[in-house]
Parts: structure tokens; C-alpha cells; sequence
């Protein structure tokens, strides 16, 4: 037998009632079979659609598992890496991500990409609104699965760069509690040209909004609950107790 770290995230977290649990398998099982012992105990439907990561990396159901494997469970996300630190605008690298719990400064990260070689500066200004499907919002809270998230974000922002052929990418999201009218995600794309850039920009929102592990939980005056997210794409997600069956 074996012991694997199960991590749940977003509404997950509300059936498996901790932040983190041991589970024993026999050896050889796989991450299939992982979700059909975790099924057993699931509210119908709550491993539909999710997505499984295995060690900070997303992972298929028929990934083997081994001893000490710390395994994901992700719903669908809501929506590199360093703190944003007063030195990061002024930096000369094309690409800048970073997951930070403080307010930044969203003009600075922007004027960073004003260079002569850009011709066009398009910005992504996620806020934080008052209301959401007709309720009015307190205040919004995001968490992420961090690591993989940071590495998510950095493969974004290459991404973006090698498939538009842009010459600057920034992607700064918030973590924790933010207010109402507060930025939650800041992406800003500098390429020589409009068209490209704006391309880039809207990819890199959409992809991160489906791919980067991050959810939302939004407080109204009348309750709160997670934010219900994008579907993962079709190459990740998983059908919970099904996946072993169509792996």
C-alpha cells in the first residue's frame, strides 16, 4: 500500500471538510483510481468536469501514482513569480508575472511597457463590481493551489509571446480578500502593432480564466458561495468516478 496528499480546492474544500487529507491506495493505482475511491463519498456531480494535478503539474487519469505524491482536485477555475516589489516596474524583461496578496501599482506595471519599439500598449484591468447575477456584492475572496499556479502563469505569458509574436507581457493577479473596485487581474501585452497585442491580451485572459488555478468566492449581502467557473479544457478535464472508465 501507499500514501498519497490530496489537496482539494474551491468548493471542494466544502465536502472533504479540510484543507487536506491522506488517502491509501494499493500500489500501481492511478489517479482514475483515486477519484473513483473519492467518488464513494461525493455529493452526485461535485468530481464532474474537474481537473487533477499531481505534484504542481496536471496530470491524466491514468497517471500512476506513487508514494508520497501530493494530488490536486480542481474545479473549474474562476477567474511567475515573484511578489510585485517596487523594483518590478522598471524591469527590463519581456515577460512579468506574479501572484501577490497586496495592492499593486497598476500604472507603473503599464508605463514598464511603454518602450520605442512598441507601437501599442493594450491593457486587461480586471475590478472587483459591486454586483454579480443580479445580487449585490460585499467583497470577493480568491485563493489559488500557488505553485502551480505561479508556473501556469509563467507559461502563459511565454505562451502569449511566442504564439502573437509580442514583445512584452505582464499578468498580476490578487490573492486573498479584495474590496469593491479593487483590480483583481491586471494583463498588459506591448507589441509592435495593435493587432497583435490586442489578440494576445484577449487569449491571455480567456486561457487564464479556464487554465490557472484560482477560484473566487464572492460574499453578498444575502450569503456567499464559490463562483462558478469556466470549463476546463477538453485535454484536462476529468469525469470524476467515470475518468478510470474512459482513460
Amino acid at each position: 500500500m501507499m500514501q498519497v496528499r490530496v489537496i482539494p480546492f474551491g468548493m471542494l474544500k466544502d465536502w472533504m471538510g479540510s484543507s487536506a487529507k491522506t488517502v491509501e491506495l494499493p500500489e500501481g493505482a492511478s489517479v482514475g483510481d483515486l477519484l473513483e475511491r473519492l467518488g464513494g463519498g461525493a455529493p452526485a456531480q461535485s468530481l464532474k468536469g474537474i481537473a487533477v494535478s499531481v505534484n504542481a503539474e496536471y496530470a491524466p487519469a491514468s497517471r500512476v501514482l506513487r508514494e508520497g505524491d501530493e494530488v490536486g482536485l480542481l474545479p473549474p477555475v474562476s477567474g511567475g513569480c515573484a511578489e510585485v516589489a517596487s523594483g518590478a516596474a522598471g524591469s527590463r524583461e519581456c515577460e512579468f508575472t506574479a501572484l501577490t496578496r497586496e495592492p499593486f501599482d497598476a500604472p507603473a506595471l503599464i508605463a514598464a511597457a511603454k518602450r520605442p519599439e512598441n507601437g501599442a500598449v493594450v491593457v486587461f484591468d480586471g475590478i472587483v463590481r459591486d454586483n454579480s447575477r443580479g445580487r449585490r456584492t460585499l467583497h470577493l475572496d480568491y485563493e489559488a493551489y500557488e505553485e502551480m499556479a505561479a508556473k501556469q502563469l509563467r507559461a502563459l505569458a511565454a505562451e502569449a509571446r511566442s504564439r502573437f509574436g509580442v514583445r512584452h507581457v505582464t499578468i498580476v493577479h490578487r490573492l486573498g480578500r479584495l474590496q469593491l473596485g479593487e483590480t483583481s487581474v491586471l494583463i498588459v501585452v506591448a507589441s509592435a502593432h495593435r493587432a497583435q497585442a490586442f489578440d494576445a491580451c484577449r487569449w491571455a485572459i480567456d486561457t487564464l480564466k479556464r487554465t490557472v488555478p484560482i477560484w473566487k468566492k464572492e460574499t453578498f449581502a444575502d450569503g456567499a458561495v464559490w463562483a462558478p467557473g469556466e470549463p476546463f479544457p477538453a485535454k484536462l478535464a476529468l469525469d470524476g468516478v467515470e475518468a478510470k472508465e474512459n482513460a
